[in-house]
């Protein structure tokens, strides 16, 4: 078994209120051995992401592996960094002892309904599979679960589970999709899938990004859990052995033809 804690928070324009919702967060997540947080932890989406974006070693990670380490848990969260002109969209692994062991950068950009990411982000061009609490990770950052290529592509590089984040915009039917896309990335690759979104803030913005919902989704697309719309964190169970049974009784992997 490994445990997972959940971390739903609420994301404000000011990174230190996010580091420190960050370290409340990890407080109680006490027992887990990997921590996740939404996409964009750092700060909300908006203009001043460029303003506000900062390299690895910055105070954000920096703050984040230091928790890591008086935990004792490892932690994946999303930052943004400086790129050349835009800024890249960053999901962070790093380890119990708060070394950095990945650092992924979203390939799919959110151009859609009305939206464009790529006016202030440059996309990532490499999938990432990690180690991290003993499980080998496939990062995922929002819009990239909407393309099931990259589930396969993290399949094909060893993921056991996938780790999804996101800041997902409120709309018609966009939480439908959220819940819908996440079980079907979970279920066409048998893989344990663990979704973490922003809860909503709105309080501090008009920008609609966060619907909460986050998951844990089996390997037959069950959930597991779903923390609903509200802040908090929940510690939940992989059973590694439960992959086995499943692919056992839907071995669509094996039957691959493309």
């Amino acid at each position: 078994m490994t445990t997972i804690a959940l971390c739903q928070i609420p994301v404000s324009p000011d990174p230190s209120t996010n580091l420190k919702r960050a370290r409340e967060a990890l407080s109680r997540a006490e027992g887990a051995d990997l921590a996740i947080f939404p996409e964009a932890t750092l700060t909300r989406y908006g203009r001043r992401i460029t303003d506000l974006a900062e390299p690895l070693d910055g105070p954000f990670v920096s703050g984040l592996a230091e928790a890591a380490r008086e935990h004792g848990l490892a932690v994946i969260a999303g930052t943004f960094e400086p790129g050349d002109g835009r800024v890249r969209n960053t999901a962070v692994a790093l380890d119990a002892q708060g070394e950095l062991r990945a650092a992924y950068r979203k390939i799919h950009l959110f151009d859609s309904f009305g939206a464009k990411e790529s006016d202030l982000v440059e996309p990532g061009a490499e999938p990432a599979v990690v180690e991290l609490a003993g499980l080998r990770i496939g990062l995922i950052t929002c819009y990239d679960v909407r393309f099931p290529e990259l589930g396969r592509a993290l399949v094909d590089r060893g993921a056991e589970l996938f780790a999804v984040i996101a800041a997902w915009g409120s709309g018609p039917l966009k939480e439908d999709h959220w819940t819908t896309l996440v079980r079907a990335r979970a279920l066409e690759n048998t893989m344990w899938t663990a979704a973490v979104g922003q809860a909503p803030n709105p309080g501090e913005s008009s920008d609609g990004y966060g619907v909460g919902r986050s998951m844990l989704v089996d390997p037959l697309g069950v959930v597991r859990a779903d923390l609903g719309t509200a802040p908090g964190v929940q510690v939940v169970e992989i059973d590694r052995a439960y992959v086995e049974a499943a692919r056992a009784t839907l071995p669509c992997l094996q039957h691959r033809v493309l």
